[in-house]
Order: C-alpha cells, then structure tokens, then sequence
C-alpha cells in the first residue's frame, strides 16, 4: 500500500505502511531513522459530555510499538537491504496480530465462517449514518447494484455478495461503469463514498484486502462539463409560467441564478440572513462550514431581488425564506419548468450556480470577485468558469462569416 499520513493527536503525523487493524506505522525520529508500530483501532462507545451535553462517540485506539527501525533515505545496498528484511517482518507480525486481535475481540472461527453480504452491509452502514452526504452514500449503493446487474460478469452477485469476492478488477470496472453515468465531479464523489465503506469494513474486520487500492478517478477540474443557462436562457425561463408551479420552487431558483446559491444553501436561508438596510444577503456555507476561513458569503442584492424575496409575516426573522419540498421534487419542478421553456438542456439545480458565474464573468466581472460571491476558498475552483467564457468567446469569433483574402 502506498504510503500516507494519519494525525496522532499527541505526536503528529506519522506514516501509515500497510493498512488492515492493527494498521502498520512508521513514526519519524530525531536521529534520522523511523520507528515501526502497530495501531490497533477496538471500536467505540458513547459516553455523555458534559460540555456538549450530549452523548458522543469515545474511541478506543492505542499503539504498540514494534522495536523495530527503519533507516530514512538508505543510501547503501546493506541500509536497503536492512530496510527490506524489516519491513518484510514488521507486515508479517502485523498480519499475525490481526489473527490474534479478531480472535480475542470476536473470535477468529465466529469471524472466519460468518457469512456478510456486502449489499446488506452497505445498507446498514447508511442506515446509521448521520451526516448530510447521506445522499451521495445510497447513490454508490445504488450505482454499484446497477453495475453489478448490468455486467454479465459480475451479474451473479446483484443479489447477494461477499466483501471477499470484490476485487481490484471489479472495482477497476466499477469506475469505468461510474464515469460512464455520471459527469464531471459527480463519479468520483459516489466511489468516494463507495471507499469509505469499504474502508470501514477494513477498519471493523469484516475485509481483509482493500480492493479500491491503487484505483482512482481524476478529472480536469478546470473544466465545466455540468449545463448552463445563458441570460438570454434565464430571460426565456423567467417569462415562461406553468400551471400549477410551485412557486418556493421557482423563486428560489431564480435567486440561486442571481446569487449562485447551491440547493443546501437557499433551502436554509431565513429573513435574519438578509440585512435590508444595506441590501446584503449574508449567509454560511453548510458545504465547507467549520473546516474553512470562507463559508461566509455575502452578496449584495438589488431591488428585484429583495422583492423576490419578500419580508417575514409577522416580523420573525427566523421564519424559511422557501419552504422547498425534497431535492428529488425540487429537481422535477425546474426540469419540467425549463423543458417547457423550450430549453433543451438537461439542467440540475448546481446548473443555477454555473449560471451564475459564468454570466457574470462574461459581462466583465474579475475572478477574484466571482470567487468571493462564490465563497471559494481560492481561484483554482473558479478558473474553470474562465475556460468557459473562453470558449464562448471562440464560438462568438467561429460564427462570423468565413472569407478568402484574394
């Protein structure tokens, strides 16, 4: 496995050598030489903190070290023969370990003859999970079914299969299969998920290899592959009214194209984001919230825009903005909205956002401007918008007459 680093709260980052429970670790020491360990993970328990005043999760983790060294940057055969011969023990006292620690935790016999189903296990795992990227996890549950079911070498296990029976070329096909349904980010944010399943089973004892190791998906990040509405688009789409039309739906919308709002934005926003007095709307970010110095977003809002939005009955400011149905009905709301525009494009809600940026930047907007009405944290996020207006600007030039000089 390739090397990588894992945070010790009290020693900093080490390096982790070879994955499993106990993990295989190496921790940089000050006489130029690294200290092989074992880091054992035994579960967790919930326990009430009293500052929190909630239960929380108390993990049981400990290290044991393995008395042996590697030499950091072996410059001789001997020193990179030492290096070999140690590691080549420290994996098999690892591997011999992790029999004693899952016949003392469960019993190895238990362990070996019990039957998993890695669909049920999948299931189980977004069963009890409880942060907001839940709706990514069921869609790698439900990619990874389809794939199974759609390709007849792995048909048999649509079903029912062992995390034992999922290896490097399956997942290796699975990508391909996920690169095949989806578009830009949108891949490999579902086999993101995908691992982090199968990096728990690791973890819990329930896999013993990692079949997602050395596999990834890469995509050009300055690229927009995701559909965007032009002005003269939004203009279209404004003026079209359906019957019946939820209208949360379509002023929400509308603001996320004049705000580049993401959905778990705007479904949020309540009056006490918006400050009249000085037309700003302000809000936090629920996507980098608590782990970047840019969640906060303000955007300055015109006229049309507060009127959009409108003031709170009664006066209470903590009142919904929108009181938006599912992401599923909102989606259905704007797809069926925009098709009767007369717009054929397939257009998600994120699509607003693009919007957003790109016609702003295409009437002169600077990036850095973008970036901050976007809350990215850097430029390198927005310069794919740049790459679009670029090629729009080809297209304007690609679209005059064609002439011969004589």
């Amino acid at each position: 496995m390739a090397a990588k680093n894992l945070k010790d709260p009290n020693t900093g980052k080490v390096r982790v050598i070879e994955d499993g429970n106990p993990k295989l670790g190496a921790k940089r020491l000050s006489d130029g030489s690294e200290s092989l360990f074992l880091w054992y993970y035994g579960g967790y328990s919930m326990e009430y903190d009293n500052s929190q005043d909630k239960m929380t999760p108390k993990y049981d983790r400990y290290r044991v070290s393995l008395k042996l060294y590697l030499t950091q940057n072996p410059r001789t055969p001997f020193e990179r023969q030492c290096n070999k011969d140690t590691l080549a023990l420290a994996k098999k006292i690892r591997f011999e370990r992790e029999q004693e620690f899952l016949e003392d935790r469960e019993g190895y016999r238990l362990k070996k003859d019990r039957q998993i189903n890695f669909l049920d296990y999948f299931q189980t795992y977004i069963d009890n999970y409880t942060k907001k990227d839940v709706r990514v996890l069921t869609m790698a549950l439900n990619r990874f079914k389809d794939f199974l079911r759609e390709t007849p070498e792995y048909n048999k296990y649509m079903k029912t299969i062992k995390p034992e029976q999922i290896n490097a070329d399956m997942v290796a096909l699975f990508t391909e299969y996920l690169q095949s349904r989806s578009v830009g980010e949108g891949a490999k944010c579902i086999y993101q998920r995908f691992k982090k399943v199968i990096h728990y089973a690791i973890n819990h004892g329930d896999m013993v290899k990692n079949p997602c190791e050395g596999i990834s998906i890469a995509f050009d990040k300055n690229i927009l592959r995701k559909e965007w509405l032009s002005a003269d688009e939004i203009k279209q789409l404004l003026a079209t009214h359906e019957e019946k039309q939820n209208e949360d739906v379509r002023r929400a919308f509308i603001l996320s194209l004049y705000c580049g709002i993401r959905f778990c934005d705007v479904k949020d926003l309540t009056f006490a984001n918006v400050d009249y007095s000085n037309k700003i709307l302000k809000y936090e970010q629920n996507k980098t919230k608590g782990h970047s110095s840019k969640s906060g977003v303000m955007v300055p809002l015109n006229d049309a825009l507060l009127s959009l939005i409108g003031e709170p009955t009664d006066g209470n400011k903590s009142d919904l903005i929108f009181h938006l149905p599912s992401y599923t009905m909102c989606i259905k709301s704007v797809q069926r909205w925009v098709k009767h525009a007369g717009i054929e494009k397939h257009i998600t809600w994120h699509c607003a956002r693009h919007s957003f940026a790109t016609n702003i930047l295409n009437n002169g907007a600077n990036i850095q401007t973008v970036a901050d009405l976007l809350g990215h944290s850097g430029l390198k996020e927005t310069a794919k918008y740049t790459r679009a207006i670029d090629e729009l600007k080809q297209q304007a030039i690609n679209s005059l007459p064609t002439f011969e000089i004589a």
